[in-house]
């Protein structure tokens, strides 16, 4: 804010009844008071020019920030298909391993681990509970029937190599899948950050641009009072000339004033001269500096 005690007033009143000596004093005031406004409207156009700058700077840091952003969404949305792709295939693998299962009737009963755990369990039944003849032997007959379906489906299995191509396909291409989806995330953290930073050097954009516009303000301010006080400078100039001329006419008016007297005076001796009059030395003085004699 410009102090405007420090301001110096002029009025036309000042102008039409102030002395020459007050109004240059005044021009003076106003003067050097018009330079030190000039010379504060200069800096702040200096200190509001480097926070545009400073604005031009985030605004432009911001840009890098949506480009890349931008970037890593296009890379995202390029995972993302792949990904997609790779699931829709791996399920599809994973289908026919389904259906495979199903026509080798592998999808039925269970599986092998399963099988084997259980086998271990009636053995260790056997080996170390006490049973009647008859439970021990009922056991066995159902050890027995364990061991040959354990048998059966390991022999489907192991006749089965279509059926493993197909499930390490699926899996491997569910693993590339699942790379995929890990880049998605990675990328897609990343492309977060850069919006966030994006967002945040907007946000100091806008509040180095409305600094900016303050100290622009604060400028057109402090040059509009500069501009003021250099018009009424010119005004007391212009004031100043006038009385100055204005005091030539009088100091002309006074001499010509004084040469109308000296000639009538030079006129009344010329006259006396003529008449046959002695005159004193002055008087001839006085005639010769007119030109009469």
């Amino acid at each position: 804010m410009v102090d405007e005690s420090k301001n110096i007033e002029l009025t036309e009143d000042d102008l039409e009844n102030k002395s020459k000596g007050q109004l240059i004093k005044r021009a003076g005031q106003l003067r050097d008071r018009r330079n030190e406004l000039n010379q504060m409207a200069s800096e702040r156009a200096s200190k509001r020019d480097d926070l545009n700058a400073k604005t031009r700077e985030k605004v432009d840091e911001a840009q890098e920030h949506r480009e890349k952003r931008d970037e890593l969404n296009e890379k995202v949305q390029e995972h993302k298909e792949q990904r997609n792709e790779l699931n829709a295939d791996a399920n599809d693998l994973f289908d026919k391993v389904d259906r495979l299962k199903s026509d080798l009737e592998l999808d039925e009963g269970k599986d092998l681990e399963e099988l084997e755990s259980e086998i271990e369990d009636l053995e260790f039944k056997q080996q170390t509970e006490v049973l009647s003849t008859d439970e021990e032997r009922e056991l066995i007959e159902k050890i027995e029937a364990k061991r040959e379906e354990y048998a059966e489906r390991k022999d489907k299995l192991d006749g089965s190599d279509e059926l493993e191509d197909l499930r390490a396909e699926a899996e491997e291409v569910r693993s590339e899948a699942s790379k995929h989806h890990q880049k998605v995330t990675e990328l897609a953290d990343k492309a977060q950050e850069h919006h966030n930073q994006m967002i945040e050097a907007y946000r100091e954009a806008d509040d180095i641009r409305d600094d900016a516009d303050d100290m622009h303000d604060s400028f057109v301010e402090a040059q509009e009072a500069a501009d003021r006080h250099h018009e009424d400078f010119v005004r007391v100039q212009k004031r100043l000339r006038e009385m100055d001329k204005e005091e030539e006419q009088e100091r002309k008016s006074a001499r010509d004033k004084k040469k109308e007297e000296a000639k009538e005076e030079a006129e009344e001796i010329y006259q006396k001269f003529k008449e046959g009059e002695t005159l004193e030395t002055e008087d001839l003085m006085k005639l010769q500096k007119t030109g009469l004699l």
